[in-house]
């Protein structure tokens, strides 16, 4: 009998902000595993996504957006999609077809040339706009000479992802599997809680939000009939910031609970207990790590 041959390799999803990554590799793996929002930056870290089909494994790591970096924290986020970029056998650059060829993305162009890096141009959004204009713009992507192939999808609808699937499937290098068949992120549960709250905040709380928050799992509670008490520390640099989270007599963090507790009970297929506290931390983004007391938590049951 003949072992079968197995593939394995890397490809980083990279874009301007809001070009829709996330929701590429939500819609690719089939569940969630990055958060979605339309607010800029909202991926904050490197998010593995693991794909397997037959005897092909393709290690999706969905970046943070490619953005002018001011402030440490920023360029912390920033730094974290190049190591990507140059860590991958393949690069795919997703394009929010609305933007287009434009000058932030001429810019992003330029950098990809000096750093040397060949990519994959993922046309995202296409139902959006006219195929005349659409056609323009790959034309304009093709011309820049460090485009492999272009794809032309909509990631929301999952029109166009497997021809991309595929293209990436069938040029994997031969290699063993780096994790096991049943693993699809390397988050672990408690990250996966934080980012679904920090979703919820954004959904929620829309243009009111600031975006300078953090949502961390304090603490994490397995009961002894199975349930899971989550206990978790919104931060925020303002306490009118607080004020917004909060809402009138607490109106707001109660729906963000109420969501992200359904989320997290679908998620993991278990009661959830989830306590939210909101604390004003005006230097949250300069510590690597953030603990919290466990005191003074609220439940949305």
């Amino acid at each position: 009998m003949t072992d079968i041959k197995t593939l394995c390799g890397h490809v980083a999803l990279i874009g301007l902000p809001n070009a829709g990554k996330s929701t590429l590799l939500n819609t690719i793996l089939g569940t969630k595993v990055s958060i979605v929002s339309r607010k800029p930056q909202t991926t904050r870290f490197q998010v593995i996504g693991i794909h397997i089909e037959e005897n092909s494994q393709i290690i999706f790591l969905d970046t943070p957006g490619l953005f002018q970096a001011k402030s440490p924290f920023e360029k912390s986020i920033l730094q974290t999609a190049w190591h990507a970029v140059h860590n991958c056998s393949f690069v795919a650059l997703l394009v929010d077809v609305q933007e287009g060829f434009s000058s932030r993305m001429k810019q992003l162009i330029s950098t990809l040339k000096e750093r040397k890096v060949e990519i994959i141009v993922v046309l995202n959004k296409i139902d959006l706009i006219a195929k005349p204009k659409l056609l323009n713009i790959a034309k304009e992507f093709h011309e820049t000479n460090i485009v492999k192939d272009i794809f032309m999808v909509s990631a929301l609808n999952n029109d166009g992802v497997s021809d991309f699937v595929t293209y990436i499937r069938v040029r994997l290098p031969e290699s063993p599997w780096i994790y096991e068949h049943d693993k699809i992120t390397n988050l672990p549960q408690r990250l996966i809680a934080s980012e679904i709250t920090r979703e919820k905040l954004f959904r929620t709380l829309n243009k009111e939000l600031p975006y300078e928050l953090m949502v961390d799992t304090a603490r994490w509670e397995e009961t002894l009939n199975k349930n899971i008490k989550i206990y978790q520390t919104i931060y925020v640099r303002r306490d009118s910031q607080k004020a917004i989270i909060l809402g009138k007599n607490g109106q707001a963090i109660k729906k963000v609970g109420k969501m992200a507790r359904e989320e997290l009970t679908e998620m993991f297929q278990k009661k959830i207990h989830l306590f939210l506290h909101v604390k004003t931390d005006k230097i949250w983004h300069e510590k690597p790590h953030i603990f919290n007391s466990g005191h003074g938590f609220y439940s949305n049951e």
